[in-house]
């Protein structure tokens, strides 16, 4: 099943999505979709008004997620291409719901920085609130996933050692278009399968790898976090991005006004932003 949150004239409303049509479930948006024991179920019988695929206009997938949590160095690659070693514990951080933007919306760039980057992201979203979680209480919890571009201001973030004020710049953060359920991707993806994931700058491919070089997978994420605070529906887990970032080229590689970035998961779909400098 898919399921995503689009903007109508009445406000944003949550939807399944099915080849042509999209649904409605009752509910304004896939938080408080999630929020219902009985999502799955309820979001299968939706038979609320309907709207054509093709000209949905997709908020952001969680429009105010209680949390959004993002791992860092977790793509071996990408750890490497850094200079890092590889982490014994992932490396958290956060950002704040302001950031987040539609998978077809414009990525606003500061005026107060000229290096801007990518970064591709599979993406967790929590279905049920889970705390202390074992293998099999973690994978109950996830809902589903989706795509993220972890859009990163580089010189706000090395700053300090604290990655967030680089991370959570507002208008920055494509989340979306749509949540998969687990049982619609084939296999264990996030930690033992391997799906694609790649990011296209102006046509440029920038970032091209596969989600086994993940270093701590979608199931040890939720129980590694859910030791620290309990994780509730809706929820966002970003689960860190793969080798090829504009900020480890020589040289560097940046976000321009004009520029067209595409971050795309294997079975999940693609954010295609055009990034325009704030006024």
């Amino acid at each position: 099943m898919r399921l995503a949150t689009i903007r109508t004239a009445a406000g944003t409303r949550a939807v399944r999505v099915d080849e042509t049509t999209a649904t409605e479930t009752g509910e304004a948006d896939l938080r408080a979709l999630l929020a219902r024991p009985d999502w799955r179920a309820h979001a299968e019988a939706a038979a609320g008004p309907s709207h054509a695929v093709a000209g949905l206009d997709y908020a952001p997938l969680v429009p105010s997620p209680e949390k959004i949590i993002c791992v860092g160095l977790n793509y071996r690659d990408h750890v490497l291409e850094m200079g890092n070693e590889l982490p014994a514990y992932p490396t958290v951080f956060a950002k704040y719901a302001p950031a987040l933007i539609g998978a077809y919306d414009e990525i606003e760039l500061p005026t107060v920085s000229e290096q801007v980057d990518y970064e591709a992201e599979l993406t967790i979203v929590i279905g049920q609130p889970v705390r202390h979680a074992d293998d099999a209480a973690a994978e109950a919890a996830i809902a589903g996933y989706t795509v993220l571009n972890d859009v990163s201001v580089r010189d706000y973030q090395n700053r300090t050692k604290q990655f967030l004020q680089g991370k959570t710049f507002e208008h920055s953060t494509p989340l979306g278009p749509v949540l998969v359920t687990p049982d619609e991707l084939a296999g264990d993806g996030a930690s033992n399968g391997g799906w694609a994931i790649s990011c296209t700058l102006d046509g440029e491919v920038m970032q091209s790898s596969t989600t086994d070089q993940l270093v701590f997978g979608a199931v040890e994420l939720v129980k590694y976090l859910s030791v620290i605070i309990t994780l509730n529906p809706g929820d966002v887990i970003a689960t860190g991005t793969p080798g090829g970032v504009g900020h480890a080229r020589k040289p560097p590689r940046y976000l321009t006004d004009g520029a067209e970035i595409v971050v795309a998961v294997e079975g999940i779909g693609e954010c295609r932003n055009v990034c325009r400098s704030a006024k």
